[in-house]
């Protein structure tokens, strides 16, 4: 007799993202597991007196979703309630952005920080219409005269500031970055309140940090959030040391603890997967050694909620700004054109070489955020070697981001079984500005997702939240559509992927990525009971309307964690 299911959803599209990519009808639940997958009626016979039944009429079901490079706690603290969003579409100007940071300010006792994150030069009105404009300390100063403003570009790799803030960082005319980072000045040499790369720590190492109850309240809040885009299981891509000083204190080791303390309370209501960042970017071999020191997950925490499984290594930045590891310059110079040569060259690989072999003769996977072409070279030679001289089995390691990857750095990771974590959405968001600065043919090719599955890759992609916002169905439309978000121009047909190459990188490559293929990441009979359910048929959608089709209900365990309101109905949880 068939054993009665707890939870049935039948008369769906059910994607199972198995080796097949079978679809099925209906898909049974029972003890937080997968039951049974198949057709309307062989499903009806697990059916009980107390087995609640989910008539789907069409919609499609997939497992739960993956974000696979997702700053959670970090996301939750620099928005809404914790902090300003100054990110496009809520602010479309700097005058929307003074006003913002006006009536915060009405509202804040004197001397107390006002922060927040999103600003972004492509989207407001005032940079638009003059390109010389750029934002200034004295916007903020109009604003806020008597509190330090701290507010975050939408990449994390920037931060515009007052005059108050810098004054309180010791920043005025001649001042130089300690730590390499750049101080932007005026042609008069006065400073305007744009820090980039590590400079940004001389603003936002005076932040008060935010408390572990407060941490604990922002994860919450983050999951909560991320139910309601069908999102279960996501990667905490760097806490540690390293990140005391990154998206305002939000990847430090203080926020590994509020995951450990909710974890062991069982109000960790997601799956999370971290990786250590046991040194700053710009750090060193000896900084990752120190680091590391220390640093671990409890074992009487669930490893199936919260586990440690890799280490975080910076090898360059993130263009649009200056430290985006090239082979050649870009186009004229200017943003993003620099390229190391010569002796620099070299003791920049021979460091990060040796960064990557610290992690790995530690056992831990290791994902090393690398944007240039030269820099991922780079890392991939270094993943080989370390693989070479230190033999372990199946370390995974990763590429994060990997804008610019060469086919011969895709073709090594594929043959060494390595991996690389893509953000499309960054594409769809910028496409258009990184034609003006890296030139048309290597925009085109940025994040070249087809490329790399075609390499045989099992490619991954996340949001980079805060960085874009957690709309894994805007992911799926980019990679489908290589469209940019300001003109809809398409940028780089050639590595539009199909739905399926897409769907694969939200769920089953990333299970994979966590080492969890074996128990999540596909509908199939053992396989735990997460899942996401559209408010529609996927895919009879056009893409262009994929970022607007609704989660209607997201199940964690077996659980409904989120079920959306629909048109008729008495209430919804």
């Amino acid at each position: 007799m068939p054993k009665t299911a707890d939870l049935i959803l039948t008369g769906g599209d059910v994607l199972s993202m198995d080796a097949a990519f079978s679809v099925a009808q209906a898909v049974a639940v029972r003890d937080g597991r997968i039951l049974a997958v198949g057709s309307d009626a062989a499903i009806a016979a697990h059916t009980g007196p107390d087995t609640h039944v989910i008539e789907l009429s069409g919609r499609t079901v997939l497992p739960g979703i993956n974000d696979s490079h997702l700053h959670a706690a970090a996301w939750a603290l620099t928005g809404p309630p914790f902090a300003l969003n100054t990110g496009h579409p809520a602010v479309r100007s700097i005058a929307d952005i003074v006003a913002a940071v006006r009536t915060a300010a009405a509202g804040t006792p004197l001397g107390e920080w006002i922060t927040g994150l999103g600003w972004d030069v492509g989207y407001l009105e005032e940079c638009l219409a003059d390109p010389a404009r750029r934002p200034h300390r004295s916007d903020l100063d109009a604003a806020a005269p008597d509190h330090p403003v701290c507010l975050t570009d939408f990449s994390g790799h920037m931060v515009w500031a007052n005059s108050k803030a810098l004054a309180l960082a010791g920043i005025s005319h001649g001042t130089r970055s300690p730590t390499g980072g750049v101080i932007e000045t005026d042609a008069a040499g006065e400073p305007t309140g744009i820090l980039k790369e590590t400079a940004q720590a001389l603003v936002q190492g005076l932040i008060p940090p935010a408390t572990v109850s407060r941490r604990k309240d922002a994860i919450r809040e983050a999951v909560a959030a991320l139910h309601a885009e069908g999102i279960t299981s996501y990667t905490e891509p760097g806490l540690g040391p390293g990140g005391a000083e990154i998206l305002g204190g939000g990847l430090d080791t203080t926020t590994l603890d509020a995951y450990i303390e909710l974890a062991r309370a069982g109000q960790l209501a997601a799956r999370v997967r971290v990786l250590l960042l046991p040194a700053p970017m710009g750090g060193s071999a000896v900084d990752v050694a120190a680091g590391l020191k220390g640093l671990a997950v409890p074992d009487d925490v669930d490893a199936r909620r919260l586990a440690v499984i890799g280490v975080k290594v910076f090898a360059d930045g993130v263009p649009p700004n200056e430290t985006a590891w090239m082979q050649d310059p870009y186009p004229g110079g200017g943003h993003g054109s620099l390229c190391v040569h010569g002796a620099s060259a070299g003791l920049k690989q021979a460091e990060l070489a040796e960064m990557i072999r610290v992690a790995h003769t530690d056992g831990y996977q290791v994902g090393v955020h690398v944007t240039g072409d030269r820099a991922i070279d780079a890392v991939v030679d270094a993943f080989v070697d370390a693989q070479r001289d230190h033999p372990r089995p199946d370390a995974r390691h990763y590429v994060i981001h990997g804008d610019f990857a060469s086919a011969q750095s895709l073709a090594k990771l594929a043959a060494h079984g390595y991996g690389i974590n893509m953000n499309p959405a960054i594409k769809w968001t910028i496409a258009d500005l990184m034609d003006g600065i890296v030139g048309n043919d290597r925009s085109e090719y940025q994040w070249p997702v087809r490329s790399a599955a075609e390499a045989g890759i099992a490619v991954c992609v996340g949001s980079d939240a805060p960085i874009t916002a957690p709309n894994w169905r805007q992911g799926v439309a980019s990679m489908l559509l290589r469209e940019s978000k300001a003109t809809g121009r398409v940028s780089g047909p050639g590595q539009r992927v199909s739905l399926e190459t897409a769907l694969r990188a939200y769920t089953v490559n990333p299970a994979r990525q966590d080492f969890a293929e074996s128990w999540k990441g596909t509908i199939e009979p053992g396989k735990v009971a997460d899942l996401c359910v559209l408010g529609g048929d996927l895919r009879a959608t056009d893409p262009h309307d994929i970022p607007a089709l609704p989660i209607d209900l997201t199940v964690l365990d077996g659980h409904i964690v989120f079920e959306r309101a629909r048109v008729g109905d008495d209430e919804g949880r």
